[in-house]
């Protein structure tokens, strides 16, 4: 089937959850770059480079005799602790989102975070101090910590079967929007006090997706599938596929009935609800009818919805998932190629790219920033259908393979003084982490594991992504000064050859799989059960 052809026969109802879910990813690299370009304007920086110490000190304390403070004096460790903050609610609201979804389902999970990313913003925007600012920034965190749980998830359950891949990538091509807005935003609001209209528009972004998720959101079939509700399952796939669309390959994917059996499985269950309000003494005991007319078939039929339900209800927790002999070495795999997407160095570009080469290019240092975050938009939207086409761990080598390769021209390149090399190989990296390394990683763990560990394993996941990224964050401009202006990246090129070699090696291909248990080469019917 062509794109062309696969993206006609999309409903509008399964690009507006698409879209509403993907504001989540998009909040969390809004608020990963918000502070990039702004920095010495809200820090204070910026008057106080272009005054002497006694004006600045007198020019700051009339700027700051209104309700709201033109700027909120930092030093560069009260900086590092407002970002870092953003980076700890984000590791607890990855830790938690989990647990959450597998609970009380994707949409009520997805709700939530928005609501937490909305309020966050509120105490950014309207600081009047430090500790205001990084109260702000830490419950933003948490909402953009659940939803990089939270949404890829569901839209690999509501992605068509074969196209899971390309939907998938959606998470990571939204986060570069995300960036992308607010480099823009920084271009022309990075002055005076507009520097908090930056901060405010990620809360409004935020309302306007609770607001849509909460009027006319749709839970996960797949999830209302395994928590016992298989015609309602059934109902909202009907209509994110379309009413002409044939989804008995995909409810049967469930392990449940084809869609005409869950059609009579529902009307049974309507009658027998009926027939027990017409006889209500038999409904303590054994029904007048069963072994008659069939009955007895429907009520085994029943009872067997019932047993699944029951089964698809326990789900595996947090530390239950590294017990669990056949999920353990999905974790591990996941986790590794999520702590891979960080150490290979993207966020050293994304956050220190321009500090990091605006003298070599003798460019805008906030132009470059912008040219940057639209290179990795254009590279990860174009290249999605790649995932789909070449499989997920063939992209995941090359892509590791391009970024360990640029890692080394650009180390090069900034020791000599080759400005071309540097921009060159900038742009080769940014692009060679948007094929593969920036997209896979979020689609993994809905598909090396089963249902009932999905939450607990895509919360392992991002735990270590929030850890990694803030380690690049935190020590990438110190390791940098201490070894000398771009050999760290010899360091990536080294961890970009481990993790190579640990993909190859460990991590399986999940395209064209029907589940977990064809993944790993596992039996269907091979007992979970002690």
């Amino acid at each position: 089937m062509s794109q062309t052809s696969a993206f006609r026969d999309l409903t509008p109802s399964f690009f507006f959850l698409l879209l509403a879910a993907t504001i989540g990813p998009l909040l969390f690299g809004y608020h990963l770059a918000e502070l990039n370009e702004p920095q010495e304007v809200i820090t204070c920086a910026a008057a106080k480079s272009t005054a002497t110490t006694n004006g600045f000190v007198a020019a700051a304390r009339a700027a700051n005799a209104g309700p709201f403070p033109q700027c909120i004096p930092m030093s560069s460790l009260e900086f590092g602790l407002v970002t870092s903050f953003f980076t700890l609610g984000g590791l607890i609201g990855a830790l938690s989102g989990g647990p959450i979804t597998t609970k009380y389902g994707r949409l009520i999970s997805m709700i939530v975070a928005a609501i937490l990313a909305a309020i966050g913003p509120v105490f950014e925007a309207l600081a009047t101090n430090l500790t205001l600012f990084i109260i702000g920034r830490f419950i933003a965190g948490l909402g953009a910590g659940a939803a990089t749980v939270i949404v890829p998830i569901y839209i690999s359950e509501i992605a068509p079967p074969h196209q899971k891949g390309l939907f998938g990538a959606a998470t990571q091509v939204m986060i570069n929007v995300g960036i992308l807005i607010t480099q823009l935003l920084g271009l022309f609001l990075s002055k005076g006090q507009l520097w908090r209209i930056i901060l405010g528009v990620g809360g409004g972004i935020a309302a306007l997706q609770a607001v849509a998720l909460f009027m006319a959101g749709q839970e996960s079939p797949k999830w209302l599938a395994d928590n016992g509700k298989p015609a309602r399952a059934k109902r909202v796939l009907r209509k994110i596929r379309g009413h002409e669309a044939n989804i008995d390959e995909e409810v049967s994917g469930w392990g449940l009935e084809s869609e005409r059996d869950m059609e009579d499985e529902e009307e049974t269950l309507l009658a027998n609800e009926d027939h027990m309000h017409d006889h209500p003494a038999d409904s303590e005991g054994a029904h007048p009818d069963v072994g008659q007319d069939g009955q007895g078939d429907d009520q085994s039929k029943t009872a067997q919805a019932g047993n699944a339900a029951k089964r698809g209800a326990e789900t595996l927790g947090f530390l239950a998932v590294l017990q669990n002999a056949d999920v353990r070495p999905a974790v591990i795999a996941v986790v590794t190629v999520m702590v891979a997407q960080q150490l290979c160095g993207i966020n050293s570009i994304v956050m220190y790219g321009v500090s990091l080469l605006s003298d070599l290019l003798e460019a805008n240092a906030a132009l470059l920033n912008v040219l940057v975050a639209a290179l990795n938009v254009i590279v990860t939207t174009s290249a999605a259908p790649l995932v789909d086409k070449l499989g997920r761990k063939t992209c995941l080598l090359i892509s590791i393979a391009g970024m360990g390769i640029n890692s080394v021209l650009l180390a090069i390149g900034i020791m000599k003084s080759i400005s071309i090399l540097s921009a060159i190989a900038v742009l080769l990296f940014v692009a060679s982490f948007g094929l593969g390394l920036g997209p896979v990683p979020f689609i993994l763990s809905s598909e090396l594991v089963g249902a009932e560990a999905v939450g607990a394993t895509q919360s392992w996941a991002l735990a270590a992504n929030w850890i990694a990224t803030f380690i690049v964050a935190q020590f990438f401009p110190i390791v940098n000064e201490k070894l000398g202006k771009g050999q760290v990246y010899f360091i990536f090129a080294a961890f970009a050859l481990v993790f190579g070699a640990f993909t190859a090696w460990w991590v399986p291909e999940t395209l064209g799989k029907r589940d977990a248990e064809e993944v790993w080469g596992r039996k269907k019917d091979r007992s979970r059960e002690d």
